[in-house]
């Protein structure tokens, strides 16, 4: 089975996805959605909706793993991340797709055993799990990439 991992942004949004064969995750594809600072707000969504849309013809997943939002010192940015996630589950909602959502803290106890792992470990552990070379760029990549791990086992 497809699972795909999106790490949710408005300004750069990581996805990964992963084919899972007997409880071994193996690559799909990973990357980032980045939209520039001086489109407008509501643009930028709808190049979130889009790329969701895309991924989703593209891979056909049974479930996308969508992590939660922590809070942030920059409640502006919060606000603008929540929006963007609101698009991403609205879109995920009505293609009808299985949502599993994932706290950090869930992600990196399913990838590395251990709920506070260093971002460093959660990212090893995914190259490991994989069987990569290096550690997948841009960091939002891996990071998606680990909650499509932490989906497979939910």
């Amino acid at each position: 089975m497809n699972i795909l991992g999106i790490d949710p942004g408005f300004g750069r949004l990581g996805y990964g996805a992963v084919r899972v064969i007997r409880d071994t995750p193996e690559l799909i594809l990973c990357g980032c959605l980045e939209t520039p600072k001086e489109m407008a707000h509501g643009d930028r969504l709808v190049a979130v909706r889009r790329e969701v849309l895309r991924l989703l013809d593209e891979i056909r997943p049974a479930a996308v793993g969508v992590e939660t939002l922590f809070f942030s010192k920059n409640i502006k940015t919060a606000i603008k991340v929540a929006e963007a996630r609101g698009v991403i589950l609205e879109t995920l909602a009505e293609r009808g797709v299985r949502i599993i959502e994932c706290s950090p803290q869930e992600v990196k106890l399913a990838v590395t055993g251990y709920g506070n792992a260093e971002k460093q470990q959660v990212q090893e552990m995914v190259r490991i799990f994989l069987k990569l070379k290096s550690v997948p760029k841009p960091d939002d990549a891996a990071d998606a990439l680990a909650l499509a791990i932490a989906a497979s086992r939910m």
